[in-house]
């Protein structure tokens, strides 16, 4: 078989395991541990004043109960502030227990152990924990106005501030150059705030060897070196002494790269502290209560356009909150602020947001990060200033954008990394020419037409974005060619479902030449590689897999080298074909990567065949095989790592087509279609099936979910019974198209791929609905109820 597969729709090597159950996910691992469970609190702000756990302690079988006042040294510290920012000056964390005063529904007060879960609840319902109820602050309002405090240290409630500026030609300031522009449009806009609610929530199981002091924790998390880090911080441990795998994880979308959770210090603490296996898997009630959310904003936009429709001056203020703490500072509006300008040249930009304080659980990044927050404004702006000049909306967004020849492009503002906003590559005005014809947007004013004398509301939206991926520090791959002749891969990021077992062995296949059944791919298992930085921000391709790429071409240099002189050949003149190494046009002259192998660690023993033809193949005794190379390590292995310049840039665009019902209000969407560019595709099918699950998600936070908080700081929809996602039924067939730009930052010249999807949704359901309508489309999510209530209100 050709072992060229960068490029090809390779089936996912991993899928037969995990739909024939194969799968280890964390809570099929550790039977016989003990369980952990929590007391969490049942009000959103309030006092401690007691907890007696004086009736728990007659449960049977009870293990331990352990509050705040048990937790030695640094764990008894706020959790850390992974992500500090300048502009963060008033940043807060949990502890791991409460201390003192709880700040939002489902923070955890006391942890019980017990032999299983049942009689930890057990013992949990029996402990009391008197509080006095404090006035809490909900909604990114009440938080603006400062009248309550969430944190007594912290005034009007902002934890941070922050304001970016690019002015216009000849200096101009963004809010000069919109008063002066020939036309200007000032709105509001809002959007709801949801959550990640993968399959599989958070869960962790430490197990501690008191014989040599170690411990291994087994956790469903999206960056295992740096819980193991932090945990060794915590716990007064030598890093060595310490292991973190990550399981099969059942999904992620942003809210398992926090670390550590609470849970993640504590069950290990408890497990070396009572020398016993401990286990903690979290219900779907505690995700809902306890674990990030993300999305909610409210943004005032002013916007100055000339008769073109061509942007020269854009103001944006944003309020976001970032609910009770700031564990990952404030990455979510620093992406909303600067991504939000998407495509588009803007003559003169100011941004200003505020990030409030609130008492309901934390925010941060979901599956976009801010992105989708962003594009909601940026694609609002520009189907307003459509509808204000009567243009065709493709026509204003062509008017804006930055055109090919025009790259690098630098926006003047500085990225989430801390490097400059300059994107790399793309091609803008052919992505929206393939989208136009993908969805047929030329021709659908005949279509909305032909439906509205059948008495049926049609409309079509578009929507435009760029995404920022692949972003730094590093990233590292290691690559051991073994005496059989497979390939051992492994890199420290995590996977949670994106098919890094298939795109890493592609990548390795292809560098090294070798058959992609000969490759195996070990992630996120610091046993195997113990530095990483994580699975975020659509990096994990482009990071560990140009740094794969890296050490799979050290290795290949070595091969070569040392084929070379078994063969007596130039190693210039040398190919892998099929794993075996041979001179180009002469087939027979030729050696297998296994005897390589065996060749680039010379023994005084040959311990298997292979090793005692090799032996034969080089012409000498055991005793006399060829010397490894002065500084050179035995084996055949490499390793590398891969620190980018700065971020790549993908990019795309999205349109659907939706009809809502003019009785129930209902919206149903007919069709979509997605352009879509990262750079070079190493698997389209992986690619697609990104695109797909993203965009199911998108029209989840476009028409359905929402976290409904009361004035009590209550979540009253904290299960999924009343928590509204898309069925099947609800997402649609999804047309895609691909668009390749290679990025010149990196080797393998790819983008980022896993968040693209869900990005522009809300934005381009907003336009369609609007077109079907002729209403403004201004909160999303968009309920039949509030579009009844919109059209009651025109």
């Amino acid at each position: 078989m050709t072992t060229r597969l960068f490029g090809e729709p390779v089936q996912r090597r991993e899928d037969a395991r995990l739909v024939t159950g194969g799968g280890r996910y964390l809570d099929d691992l550790g039977a016989g541990a003990l369980a952990a469970a929590f007391v969490r609190s049942p009000h959103a702000h309030a006092r401690i004043l007691d907890i007696d756990v004086s009736a728990a302690l007659d449960v049977e079988g009870l293990v331990a109960i352990y509050t705040w006042e048990d937790l030695p040294g640094a764990l008894a510290e706020p959790l850390p502030l992974l992500i500090p920012h300048p502009a963060l000056t008033h940043g807060r964390t949990a502890y791991p227990l409460a201390k003192e005063i709880v700040r939002h529904v489902g923070e955890p007060v006391v942890m019980v152990v017990a032999p299983d879960r049942y009689l930890a609840e057990d013992a949990c319902a029996l402990i009391r924990v008197d509080y006095e109820i404090l006035k809490p602050v909900v909604g990114i309002e009440e938080a603006a106005g400062g009248a309550h405090l969430v944190h007594e240290d912290v005034p009007g409630n902002v934890g941070a501030h922050l304001v970016q500026e690019v002015p216009g030609h000849g200096g101009v300031p963004a809010r000069e150059a919109v008063d002066a522009a020939p036309h200007r449009l000032e709105f509001r806009l809002d959007i709801e705030r949801s959550a990640c609610t993968p399959l599989e929530g958070k869960g962790v199981y430490a197990r501690w060897d008191a014989d040599d002091g170690s411990l291994r924790i087994y956790s469903s998390t999206q960056t295992s070196t740096s819980v193991r880090m932090a945990i060794a911080a915590k716990l007064g441990l030598p890093l060595p002494k310490v292991e973190v795998v990550a399981p099969d994880v059942g999904g992620g979308f942003g809210v398992k790269i926090v670390h550590p959770w609470p849970e993640e210090i504590l069950v290990p603490w408890a497990a070396r502290l009572l020398n016993r296996e401990v286990k903690w898997t979290e219900d779907r009630r505690e995700h809902f209560v306890s674990s990030s959310h993300e999305r909610g904003q409210v943004q005032r936009v002013r916007a100055g356009f000339d008769d073109d429709g061509r942007v020269l001056g854009l103001e944006v203020e944003i309020l976001h909150d970032h609910g009770a703490y700031t564990p990952y500072g404030i990455i979510v509006p620093i992406i909303t602020s600067t991504q939000l300008l998407g495509p588009y040249k803007v003559g003169a930009y100011r941004v200003e947001f505020s990030s409030l304080y609130t008492n309901t659980v934390q925010v941060t990044p979901y599956r976009g990060a801010g992105r989708p927050q962003g594009v909601f404004c940026m694609e609002r702006t520009m189907d307003k200033i459509a509808a204000y000049l009567g243009k065709d909306r493709t026509e204003v967004r062509a008017a804006n954008f930055i055109q090919p020849g025009e790259f690098p492009y630098d926006q003047g503002l500085m990225f989430q990394d801390g490097r400059p906003l300059i994107y790399d590559s793309g091609d803008y005005p052919e992505a929206l020419r393939m989208l136009k014809e993908l969805i047929g947007w030329d021709s659908f004013a005949e279509d909305k037409a032909r439906a509205a004398a059948e008495g049926r509301r049609i409309g079509i939206g578009v929507g435009c974005y760029v995404e920022g991926t692949g972003v730094g520090p590093y990233e590292g791959g290691h690559v051991q060619i073994t005496s059989d002749g497979r390939v051992h891969v492994s890199t420290g990021l995590t996977s949670q479902g994106q098919g890094h077992e298939t795109v890493f062995a592609q990548i390795a296949a292809t560098e090294l030449g070798v058959p992609i059944e000969k490759v195996s791919v070990v992630t996120g298992d610091t046993r195997r590689f113990g530095y990483a930085v994580g699975t975020f921000a659509s990096r994990a391709a482009v990071m560990s897999g140009n740094a794969i790429a890296l050490a799979c071409r050290k290795v290949r240099e070595k091969a070569l080298r040392i084929a070379a002189e078994a063969l007596e050949a130039d190693p210039r003149d040398l190919e892998i074909t099929d794993g075996t190494v041979h001179v180009a046009g002469v087939p027979s002259a030729s050696i297998p990567l296994a005897t390589v192998a065996v060749l680039s660690n010379p023994l005084r023993y040959a311990f298997d065949e292979e090793a005692r033809r090799a032996t034969q193949f080089a012409g000498a005794g055991s005793d006399d095989r060829p010397p490894v190379a002065e500084g050179e390590e035995p084996g055949l292995e490499g390793r590398d790592y891969y620190s980018p310049v700065r971020s790549t840039f993908a990019a795309g665009m999205h349109a659907a087509i939706v009809e809502t019902d003019p009785d129930t209000a209902e919206i149903r969407i007919l069709r979509y279609a997605v352009v879509h560019d990262c750079g070079k595709l190493i698997n389209p099918m992986i690619v697609e099936g990104q695109i797909h699950g993203g965009v199911a998600q998108g029209v989840g936070g476009a028409l359905y979910e929402k976290m409904a908080y009361d004035e009590h700081g209550q979540l009253l929809n904290a299960s999924f019974m009343d928590f509204l996602m898309p069925y099947a039924t609800e997402v649609p067939h999804i047309e895609t198209a691909h668009l390749e730009t290679p990025s010149p930052l990196n080797p393998l010249g790819i983008k980022g791929a896993g968040e693209a999807g869900v990005i522009p949704v809300s934005a381009v359901i907003a336009s369609a609905v609007e077109d079907a309508e002729g209403i403004a489309i201004d909160r999303m999510p968009i309920s039949p109820s509030d579009l009844h209530h919109l059209r009651l209100e025109r």
